[in-house]
């Protein structure tokens, strides 16, 4: 996309926000590659590239295999440890700061758009931030769980009731949590615009959010550099750098660019849990 093509769409998607009484933003893996993050399918480095979901990311190899299962988990842990917002999650934190952006809906486990300062957020994949028990329900904070790790001669984190425990997060196999998918739906269905970030929109449930905001009335923008199955009937396509393209969007609102300070840089510290 030209420099000239991006500050049309920017334009075009501020002009949307403007027009709209509810705006909500649904955020994929792409929003987090600023931050260090690998994606999921991208060639050589998404995180699918080079190892099989199903072998290590579905509820029945946790079940059938904890110790394997959190060896990818553990270094999964280990990656997100030092991470830290980039300023595409600070541009939504100031839509949302600016009464311009109701929601963000995410389906990443990373707690990025929290940290950065979103209020309200839908984490409809559930978080890394904890653990659970499947046995007892006990619920373990990452902290704890990153402390059980490394005690662990074969570094699964077990309960006190000596079960494995499961990352709160939704493999494959496992439904999302109704209470999360149930308000990630009204709000699609509620939103006049719906901006779709850093995501292939390929995954269900949460691929129909776009259908049901159409269905409903209202409109879609996609910023994200993969294809998706709803480039045809979006409002705006956009497909350059997530970070560019969303501090333009503040541009053309009128808001200030947020401080960097704090934001993700390699010389960033990295933050508490």
């Amino acid at each position: 996309m030209s420099a000239a093509d991006a500050a049309t769409a920017a334009a075009r998607i501020a002009n949307l926000i403007g027009e709209a009484d509810s705006v909500v933003a649904l955020t994929g893996a792409g929003i987090s590659v600023p931050s260090g993050i690998p994606d999921f399918r991208s060639p050589g480095s998404g995180l699918w590239a080079n190892v099989n979901p199903m072998e290590v990311a579905h509820i029945d190899a946790f079940q059938r295999d904890p110790e394997r299962f959190w060896s990818f988990y553990g270094q999964r842990f280990q990656t997100l440890e030092d991470k830290r917002p980039n300023r595409a999650h600070a541009a939504l934190v100031e839509l949302e700061r600016a009464g311009l952006l109701d929601a963000v809906i995410t389906q990443n486990i990373d707690r990025l758009h929290a940290r950065a300062g979103t209020r309200s957020v839908v984490e409809v994949h559930g978080s890394i931030g904890h653990s659970v028990c499947l046995v007892c329900r006990s619920r373990y904070e990452l902290g704890d769980v990153r402390r059980l790790i490394g005690l662990a001669a074969d570094g699964v984190p077990r309960c006190e009731c000596g079960e494995p425990l499961k990352p709160d997060v939704v493999l494959f196999g496992e439904y999302l949590p109704a209470e999360a998918i149930a308000r990630a739906e009204a709000l699609a269905a509620g939103a006049d615009l719906l901006l779709c970030i850093g995501s292939s929109l390929e995954v269900y449930p949460v691929a129909s959010l776009p259908e049901t905001t159409l269905a409903t009335g209202g409109q879609i923008a996609i910023l994200t550099k993969s294809s998706t199955p709803f480039d045809d009937v979006a409002a705006v396509r956009a497909g350059g750098d997530v970070v560019e393209e969303l501090e333009a969007v503040l541009a053309a609102v009128g808001l200030a660019t947020p401080d960097a300070v704090g934001l993700a840089s390699p010389e960033a510290p990295p933050l508490e849990p």
